[in-house]
């Protein structure tokens, strides 16, 4: 077994690169992915509630429909999801209004999951490769000891790359795992103040409270 090990660990660091240029680019492709998302789905809120809060007080469910028909943003979504079953009373709207937060929190925080495990891990995939590649460098110079200890060095010098490399995938990950999520985060509880007010109307009289 160890000399199967020792055949793995001598194809050096170099895949490892591979490896890590790979999951850098995955890592940049969600990170533009969320950032286009949540620019096209972000809500003006207070807009939202101010144009939102007369026809709900009035009752108006055609009104709120109509408000909310070309808003493209998340909130807006769920609530639409929730006035469609409005004639269905209180508690079809809640849970309604449960579901679709359910299904919009997917979409929020689709890709946070691998952010977070690039963000964990990459630093652990480069310090393998520079590992692989040290072991490499003391065979070589096991195999030919007249190469001397300035290619035993050059050799370890080119694996600790393979860490450089692991934090520089790492590094972006964690920020954007960071930023995204409380982005994630301010869309939920966006969607739980509009889903609240819209039950709130729901369960009272036109113009009260």
């Amino acid at each position: 077994m160890t000399e199967s090990l020792l055949k793995v660990a001598l194809l050096g660091a170099e895949w490892v690169m591979y490896l890590l240029l790979l999951l850098s680019v995955w890592s940049i492709a969600v990170m533009i992915e969320r950032w286009v998302f949540f620019r096209r789905h972000a809500a003006d809120v207070p807009r939202l509630i101010a144009a939102l809060g007369p026809a709900l007080d009035r009752h108006d469910w055609a009104a709120a429909q109509k408000t909310l028909e070309h808003d493209r943003s998340v909130e807006a979504s769920v609530l639409r999801d929730a006035l469609r079953e409005i004639g269905r009373g209180p508690e079809a709207v809640e849970d309604t209004l449960s579901a679709a937060q359910l299904r919009e929190r997917s979409r929020t925080e689709r890709g946070l999951t691998l952010l977070g495990t690039l963000g964990n891990n990459a630093p652990f995939v480069g310090l393998l490769g520079t590992v692989l590649g040290i072991i490499q460098a003391f065979h070589t110079l096991a195999s030919n000891p007249q190469g001397g200890a300035a290619g035993v060095m050059a050799g370890i010098s080119e694996a600790l790359v393979a860490t450089a490399v692991g934090l520089f995938v790492a590094l972006p990950a964690v920020i954007g795992f960071n930023y995204f999520g409380r982005r994630a985060s301010a869309v939920s509880q966006q969607m739980q103040l509009l889903g609240h007010m819209l039950l709130a109307r729901c369960r009272t009289g036109p113009g009260q409270g």
